[in-house]
């Protein structure tokens, strides 16, 4: 397992010094989210795409993939009725599978909640019917490519479509790809799933569906700044011997990002520390 940094968090240093902080706390790799780089991220070019692999490489810290997807540009959604609005969306989605590969990145994470919202009048079933092809689209973009595209279950008051680990399997059997799983975030696991969160890495991670995993605390800060408990998770993925990647991804940055970044990796590493003696 290695432990990522979702980048934006400590997103106003420019990034070689984001990877060189991030490699000082400790963490194997930075998660990118691509608004991060560039107002317009679909375009960015080779050079860019060097440029930030270099840096990373210079740091000693792995690129391990890429998140919050349809920040930029505005106005994309993979549910809309707009035909217009869907094909300038998948463009976006196949330039960044493009990118994740080109990085070195394993995995994209898809939660982008505003980008799968209902249009008024619409029907939850047509919209998820438009979103599961728009999936199934980007899938064989990415088993091209030799990454994964997961799918991010989201709580209901960020987006009615694909609340929970059931819902994203169900949508990820319908495709049917090997390039599409989904993923635990475990803020929105635990607003949204009856089970504890161990219990849905007992369930879901054996059938091969959680390619990928985020960590927060059910109030959107860092893990160990709330509630939750996370050795449990982190036991029951090592009984599994899951190899993924683990991301560090608050909202709630307390003290400060760099802050939160520092102390989440120690608390996460001290877990692993413990379940390995």
């Amino acid at each position: 397992m290695r432990i990522a940094l979702c980048n934006e968090v400590i997103a106003p240093m420019p990034f070689p010094r984001q990877c060189e902080y991030a490699a000082s706390l400790g963490y194997d790799g930075l998660e990118i989210a691509p608004y991060t780089l560039s107002e317009e991220p679909h375009r960015m070019g080779a050079a860019q795409i060097a440029a930030a692999r270099a840096a990373a490489a210079d740091a000693g810290i792995a690129i391990t993939g890429l998140h919050w997807l349809l920040v930029r540009p505005a106005g994309l959604s993979i549910s809309t009725r707009d035909e217009a609005v869907r094909r300038k969306t998948l463009d976006v989605m196949y330039a960044l599978v493009d990118q994740c590969a080109a990085l070195g990145g394993r995995y994209l994470v898809h939660g982008s909640p505003q980008q799968r919202r209902v249009d008024p009048g619409d029907t939850r079933e047509a919209a998820l019917a438009r979103a599961t092809e728009c999936f199934a689209r980007v899938a064989e973009r990415a088993e091209r490519a030799g990454v994964l595209y997961c799918v991010e279950p989201l709580a209901a008051d960020q987006t009615p479509l694909i609340n929970t680990l059931a819902e994203a399997a169900a949508v990820v059997e319908a495709v049917g790809s090997p390039a599409l799983r989904t993923m635990l975030d475990t803020s929105a696991a635990s607003r949204t799933e009856a089970e504890p969160l161990a219990a849905l890495v007992d369930r879901w991670l054996p059938r091969g569906m959680i390619a990928h995993v985020q960590v927060n605390d059910r109030n959107r800060r860092g893990p160990g700044q709330g509630e939750l408990r996370f050795a449990p998770l982190l036991a029951a993925l090592v009984r599994h011997g899951y190899a993924g990647d683990i991301a560090v991804e608050p909202f709630d940055y307390v003290p400060d990002g760099p802050g939160a970044a520092a102390r989440a990796i120690g608390y996460l590493r001290g877990i692993l520390e413990a379940l390995q003696a």
